[in-house]
């Protein structure tokens, strides 16, 4: 029988001692942190913004006592690890072991006086990315046994209540996918909508790119599925982009070199009012991508946003895309817009979302993002080799 899986528990971060992402996190994203670990080889802290949690771990020692992942050495800062919730750790483990998992921390029991959990972490074959398995049904705690609890005063309630992970995209080098397949490696968390060798291809112009979607509750046949009662909070896809060969470098092959490897590329946060939430986060100092101009002056699409409701003026000071699915009723679509990567590196990088009933991940909008951040990215790559 297959483990179930609740929930995705948090996404974690690697960092170096003293970058800036948890003052980024809570100053310009407005998270709040809600929970810390402190001891001399590992800072852990715990952000929340409404049910999306990051966990941020930064390394002090080579061997830190880490909890609830495995220190991994890596070159970079680095998003590396969504956790899960399930039912069995024990078992789960087991058989991920047996389909050839690597099993980084094999199944641990912490506890304090709110109760106790069980986690493993086991790699995937995704760069650098593993997954902690959590079992905290036994725990009454605001987050996990070891942390201590923060209290804020001005807890940030601007958007808050309908955040949540909405998806996240792993940069993979080309025939990942069929990798990942022939090895049998993920097939416990991801199974895929479109074929390995087809997902939804973007491919002339400079441009050379296939996703596929998946989602994890779908993996039955392997180790882990989703309940499939009805719940209050949407469960998170997942998104693998790979770079085609035809094209040249692009955004994706300049991720894999600047990450020095596969990896998280972006985490989609999902907020009820994307204009509010925008608007928020640029007087705090987020910076996003631009579109190229010509994307809201074009006749046809100045027109698809006018008929979703918007005005094209308004969308363009923000830089927001608009993305409608024409095979769905009238007036489906989602609204997007992407932070410039959140390191040093041009690597790991934010998207907001806002669904109208839209299912998709604004595929038409691919072509006019990849120009805008393909010229982002060429133009630090110009201005690094300028230096």
């Amino acid at each position: 029988m297959a483990a179930s899986v609740r929930r995705l528990n948090h996404v974690a971060f690697q960092i170096a001692r003293g970058d800036r992402l948890p003052s980024t996190l809570t100053d310009r994203f407005k998270f709040d942190l809600f929970a810390s670990r402190m001891t001399d080889s590992v800072r852990q802290l715990a952000f929340r913004k409404g049910a999306a949690v990051f966990l941020v771990n930064e390394l002090q020692q080579n061997l830190p006592d880490l909890l609830y992942d495995a220190p991994v050495p890596h070159a970079v800062n680095t998003a590396c690890n969504a956790c899960f919730e399930v039912d069995n750790v024990e078992g789960s483990c087991k058989r991920l072991q047996e389909n050839g998992c690597h099993v980084l921390v094999p199944p641990l029991e912490v506890e304090d006086q709110r109760g106790k959990v069980v986690y493993c972490v086991v790699k995937s074959i995704v760069g650098n990315v593993r997954h902690t398995l959590l079992d905290r049904t036994r725990y009454t705690g605001d987050f996990l046994p070891g942390f201590q609890s923060i209290s804020s005063e001005e807890t940030k309630k601007e958007d808050s209540a309908g955040t949540f992970f909405d998806h996240i995209t792993y940069a993979s080098p080309r025939k990942m996918l069929m990798l990942l397949y022939s090895k049998n490696l993920l097939l416990y968390l991801l199974c895929r909508h479109d074929s390995a060798d087809d997902g939804f291809v973007i491919n002339g112009d400079g441009m050379g790119l296939r996703l596929t979607a998946m989602q994890y509750w779908q993996c039955s046949k392997v180790s882990l599925t989703l309940p499939s009662v009805e719940k209050d909070e949407p469960d998170c896809k997942f998104v693998v982009a790979e770079s085609l060969p035809e094209q040249g470098k692009n955004q994706v092959d300049t991720f894999l070199e600047h990450h020095q490897g596969a990896g998280i590329q972006h985490i989609a946060l999902y907020t009820n009012d994307i204009l509010c939430t925008s608007r928020i986060l640029m007087e705090s100092g987020v910076q996003f991508v631009s579109p190229p101009p010509t994307y809201y002056s074009q006749f046809e699409k100045a027109q698809e946003i006018q008929t979703a409701g918007y005005d094209p003026h308004l969308l363009s000071k923000f830089g927001i895309l608009l993305d409608t699915e024409e095979e769905h009723a009238k007036n489906v679509h989602l609204l997007q817009i992407f932070t410039k990567p959140i390191f040093p590196e041009n690597t790991f990088f934010l998207e907001l979302i806002q669904r109208r009933g839209a299912s998709g991940f604004g595929e038409g909008n691919i072509r006019a993002l990849w120009r805008s951040v393909q010229a982002y990215m060429d133009s630090r790559e110009l201005a690094e080799h300028s230096r």
